[in-house]
């Protein structure tokens, strides 16, 4: 009866652990940001890498640039060309942005230190934020003069959230609302910064006509020919300095291995000692991995429970086992000689019928032939005897081991 408890507990244990494993992995997909190496590609050949700079890194477009131009060489480097046949495709992807602050008015309304964000490169190819209205805009427009407005901005700009197309002013400069985003709420997105309004527009808008302090945030979604290869290429060239940079891996940063080895850090992780101020969507990010290194806590003592049980049922069916290895490799050994037997037996029967056929051809009367000889069914006599012989052996071999195995447990 005990057994079965035992085995009904260690059941319901291992399958409160996958229902945890399950959920662990909705929460890591539901977060879009994390998730561009999967958009990118669905082979699992690409990773996705971030890095965040202080404002005493003074990171510029022009050191991106050069980045951009070495991994082309690296890549070459590393065997990876384009196989596509498409006159746009590409083997990676960036963006990189800025926090700060600007102006923005309407002929109904003005709005002083909005919170905006600067972009260049494909932004909203990492951040796919709902749209309400229009589309977005790209950092590698020749024309800067669009923005992505938040549904609040609108109503206070237009009275309406259907705004695409109109024009807004930023400073003295004209802008148009290619879209409307809806923003992400919640108690996690309130605490990252996404609790006022908020503008996107393009990096050369915010450096002239806001305030911002440079580039801080850059993203990449690139090759991975072998496991660590876009990050270790990444952290060397942009992550040089540990204090003003922190270079992270999204693309497994929620796996449960990871997971578990950020249990080892938890309590002081969320110490920050480098002068970063981390976007709202790292915030978030960094919100969920707390929540997840709980649940992995619990998946890890239910799954500890199941293992350990199994372990002292396997001890316990060891000890008790009526047989020993050496019975097993007798048995086997004999097994494996009576295998060999029957196939030379086989092979001798096949010699007879042989002869037997060459006997019905034999020369007519008068001619010379040689005499059948009795050689075959020596044999066989002869292999029957070995086998009787050994038969008794091996019993004999079995009853030794026997009595020795009675003899220790007494």
């Amino acid at each position: 009866m005990k057994k079965i408890v035992l085995g009904i507990s260690g059941g319901v244990s291992f399958l409160i652990f996958l229902i945890l494993l399950f959920a662990s992995g909705n929460i890591s997909g539901s977060l879009p940001e994390q998730n561009a190496a999967g958009r990118w590609s669905s082979k699992g050949d690409v990773s996705q890498i971030s890095c965040f700079f202080s404002a005493n890194m003074r990171m510029t477009e022009d050191r991106l640039i050069s980045f951009q131009h070495t991994l082309e060489g690296a890549l070459r480097d590393a065997g990876v060309t384009l196989e596509s046949e498409n006159p746009g495709a590409r083997l990676w992807a960036d963006a990189y942005s800025a926090d700060g602050t600007l102006s923005i008015s309407s002929d109904r309304a003005k709005l002083n230190n909005v919170d905006a964000i600067g972009i260049g490169g494909d932004f909203f190819l990492f951040h796919p934020l709902k749209l309400l209205s229009g589309s977005y805009f790209s950092g590698n427009d020749i024309d800067k003069n669009y923005c992505v407005i938040d549904e609040d901005a609108a109503w206070q700009l237009f009275g309406s959230n259907n705004v695409a197309g109109k024009i807004v002013y930023i400073g003295d400069r004209p802008h148009i609302v290619t879209g409307v985003i809806e923003r992400p709420e919640g108690r996690l997105a309130e605490a990252a910064g996404l609790d006022s309004t908020l503008v996107y527009v393009s990096y050369e808008t915010l450096d002239k006509l806001g305030s911002s302090n440079s580039i801080n945030h850059y993203e990449i979604v690139m090759p991975n020919p072998v496991s660590s290869f876009a990050y270790d290429y990444v952290n060397k060239n942009l992550g040089s300095s540990e204090k003003e940079t922190e270079v992270i891996e999204n693309t497994s940063r929620f796996s449960f291995v990871n997971r578990v080895k950020l249990l080892g850090t938890f309590g002081t992780r969320s110490m920050n000692g480098k002068a970063i101020i981390y976007p709202y969507w790292e915030n978030i990010a960094r919100g969920y991995e707390d929540i997840l290194l709980v649940i992995t806590a619990f998946e890890l003592l239910f799954l500890l429970y199941p293992t350990a049980l199994a372990v002292v049922l396997f001890m316990l069916w060891w000890r008790h086992k009526g047989w020993t290895i050496k019975d097993v490799c007798l048995k086997v050994r004999d097994k494996a000689e009576r295998l060999v037997e029957k196939l030379r037996a086989i092979r001798q029967g096949r010699k007879e019928k042989g002869g037997r056929s060459r006997k019905k051809n034999a020369p007519p009367a008068g001619e010379t032939a040689e005499k059948p000889t009795k050689r075959g069914g020596k044999l066989e006599k002869e292999i029957k005897r070995a086998e009787k012989r050994r038969r008794k052996e091996i019993k004999q071999e079995i009853k030794q081991a026997e009595k020795e195995r009675r003899k220790k447990k007494e």
